[in-house]
């Protein structure tokens, strides 16, 4: 790599850099790669890159970040605006090719004396934007919090207007009916396999030599130049499911410029676990919440009809598949369309009521529920194939993947006969990782003793699926000093800012005064859905309109 010399106010911060990095560069402890695990070539951070992170967010702090009216493009009411920040492409070459990350705010509602600075939120993905995080300013559940507080989103690189990442197009991406067999046959495999290849090398063909640079440890590094845009001198956050390992790199990475943060629903930091176990771990957990959703409707067979047990709730989805891949609703509503549908029932209970009679109706002779809760939107194509784009290309970069399809066949193979709901799918999401072109990171060890950082919130939901809870429990592990707050048998994901009075007490305890738990909190589960009292509600909103003239 070619060394650039800096002049003026940032050639002094790169020279003070250099002398206080050791020589070779920082080094990301790691763990010995498993059986079949391919490491191909590892990105190590240098001096200049350490540099050039304290060049990039220098220069944003004298900018600032200059907000007025929001585009068209991103809905967002009137009284949120939009500025952008400018970060690095490469932060070894931090005066080179910026992005400029779209950021999103309203200010704190408030007195004055009662601000206490900017909010920034993440909610995952990767891949996910939170330009739509102001709003929240108008919802009960954030009122405390939104008068002291400005509340603060963006759209992380390749996200959204952020230079964004397309490795297909977006038709094709979510084109459909498609099929998703439980049991797929050797030659759905190499269909899948082949795929699989195409789809990494739409990555490559796009992303270009800019593709490597998509990744946490940059994504950290984005935020702490966001902290220093926004005019912060540390950085308040809260961070949900993917938010969550973004925010524990940037508390490792720069501890000094932490303030408070929530951390929602947790990744498994351990490097073992990124990406590759982090998936398999995923696949078992949503059996089991699959098998809480199919418990609930079997509760309520008197509303769906689609029987009394959950074994009986297995067969009308599965009798539901078979008529579907024979015939999709509609012409655009599969197998695959049916699972996806009903993956978000796994992910909040919310969807569990109309989810239900989505099936129940279909399974009558009457598909529109189920077409309009699973039929892909042709105008979110281009939204679903890019943060699909992002995330693959985040968790590829990240860490070393199995690169010899045995190995994947093997692990899934033998997992999917105890978890047969989204074990295949899952792996036909990942999957391009086994023939990523770029180099791949050794995952930072995230560790920090007590007295390191302030206390961190930590928050998880004992059944959830996507983060399952023993990654929250390893990573209060990890930080040391943080608080641990479990929504007790209850499963959805995300519960920040949720239908939880305990949990939203606890929150709002720590981001205004800084109080927390001890070290570890339990809160009682938040209700489950309750179909009679939804269809009671809906008559007596009926009755309560003008009658019709």
């Amino acid at each position: 790599m070619s060394v650039r010399v800096w002049r003026g106010v940032f050639g002094s911060l790169v020279l003070s850099a250099l002398v206080a990095a050791p020589a070779g560069g920082a080094t990301f402890p790691g763990v010995p790669v498993g059986e079949g695990t391919g490491q191909g070539s590892r990105v190590r951070a240098t001096p200049l890159e350490d540099a050039g992170v304290l060049i990039a967010a220098a220069r944003a702090g004298t900018a600032g970040i200059g907000f007025g009216p929001c585009a068209a493009v991103e809905q967002l009411p009137s009284y949120v605006e939009c500025g952008t920040v400018d970060v690095p492409v490469d932060y070894a070459e931090p005066l080179g090719r910026q992005i400029p990350l779209t950021v999103s705010r309203v200010r704190a509602g408030g007195p004055a004396a009662a601000r206490q600075g900017a909010l920034v939120y993440n909610p995952g993905g990767p891949g996910g934007s939170a330009m739509y995080f102001p709003k929240a300013s108008r919802w009960p559940e954030w009122k405390r919090i939104a008068g002291a507080y400005d509340l603060v989103g963006y759209a992380p690189r390749g996200v959204g207007r952020s230079a964004p990442l397309s490795c297909q197009d977006p038709a094709d991406f979510t084109k459909s009916p498609t099929q998703a067999p439980t049991e797929p046959s050797a030659s759905y495999k190499q269909e899948r396999i082949a795929r699989a290849k195409a789809y990494a090398r739409g990555c490559a063909r796009h992303g270009g030599a800019d593709l490597r640079h998509i990744n946490s440890l940059n994504n950290a590094r984005d935020l702490e130049v966001l902290r220093a845009g926004l005019g912060e001198d540390k950085l308040t956050y809260v961070g949900s499911s993917y938010g969550t390992y973004l925010g524990a790199l940037h508390a490792v990475l720069f501890p000094g410029h932490v303030r408070r943060m929530v951390l929602d629903s947790a990744v498994d930091p351990a490097p073992d676990k990124i990406w590759y176990r982090n998936n398999l771990e995923q696949s078992v957990a949503f059996e089991g919440r699959w098998a809480d959703f199919r418990a609930w409707v079997a509760r309520h067979d008197a509303t769906y009809g689609l029987g009394t047990t959950a074994a009986g709730v297995q067969h009308s989805y599965e009798l539901a598949r078979a008529r579907l891949a024979h015939e999709p609703a509609g012409g655009k509503v599969g197998p695959e369309q049916l699972r996806s549908a009903f993956l978000q029932a796994a992910y909040f209970d919310d969807y569990w009521p109309r989810r239900a009679a989505a099936l129940a109706k279909y399974l009558k002779g009457d598909p529109s529920a189920l077409i309009a809760v699973a039929a892909p939107d042709p105008e979110e194509a281009v939204e679903e194939e890019n943060g699909n784009a992002v995330y693959t290309a985040v968790e590829c970069n990240d860490a070393p993947w199995p690169t010899d399809w045995k190995v994947w066949d093997r692990d899934n193979t033998a997992l999917a006969r105890r978890a047969p709901f989204e074990t295949w799918a899952n792996v036909w999401m990942n999957l391009p990782c086994a023939y990523w072109s770029a180099p791949r990171q050794q995952p930072l060890d995230v560790r920090t003793a007590p007295g390191v950082l302030p206390p961190l919130l930590i928050l998880a939901a004992e059944r959830d699926a996507a983060t399952p809870y023993a990654g929250s429990l390893e990573l209060h592990r990890r930080l040391g000093g943080s608080v641990l707050v479990t929504e007790q048998d209850a499963g959805s994901h995300g519960i920040v800012g949720g239908s939880n009075a305990c949990v939203n007490g606890h929150v709002d305890a720590y981001l205004l005064e800084g109080r927390t738990p001890v070290r570890r909190a339990s809160c009682a589960p938040h209700p489950q859905p309750d179909p009679v009292s939804l269809d009671q509600r809906a008559v007596e909103r009926e009755r309560a309109l003008p009658p019709a003239v």
